[in-house]
């Protein structure tokens, strides 16, 4: 797969669904991150993604340690709030993989002060009350960004 989306501990069901099916549709494989706010078997986590789990190539690891001992060595880029950087920014590469934190809270900050290079942010206004655009929202953006630079590559 050309691209990877990692999901650190996702909380809502719709959202990873949602996500899922875009992976799927564009050929990006998902990593999840537990402990996860939903069981796999969800029907509301289902029904977003509608009839392409099939199609999707799903990783899902214990813990963030897991991870990153598995895909060691990868170029990792951190979605956040927190970052000097705009997803725009970046020169992305094949086989990359882009995360992204669980709803409520974000990527935690120890795991990113140590990527603080490779973090990037979606520009918005600055307003307290509307402290970050919806998960699937965020994903979609950055990753037809990757795609783009990519070349759309098996994508018609």
């Amino acid at each position: 797969m050309p691209v990877n989306v990692v999901l650190y501990q996702p909380e809502i069901p719709p959202n990873t669904g949602t996500i899922a099916r875009t992976c799927a549709a564009t050929g990006t494989s998902l990593h999840l991150i537990k402990p996860l706010g939903f069981s796999i078997e969800d029907k509301h986590l289902k029904r977003a993604g509608l009839d392409y789990w099939h199609l999707l190539d799903l990783h899902i690891y214990e813990n963030v340690e897991e991870f990153f001992e598995k895909n060691k060595g990868k170029r990792i880029y951190f979605g956040t709030t927190k970052a000097k950087s705009y997803y725009t920014d970046m020169t992305y590469e094949e086989d990359c993989f882009i995360m992204f934190g669980k709803e409520t809270a974000g990527i935690p900050m120890d795991i990113l002060n140590k990527h603080m290079d490779t973090c990037i942010k979606i520009p918005m206004v600055k307003n307290e009350k509307a402290r970050s655009l919806n998960l699937s929202n965020s994903v979609n953006i950055v990753l037809y960004e990757v795609l783009r630079q990519l070349g759309f590559k098996d994508l018609v």
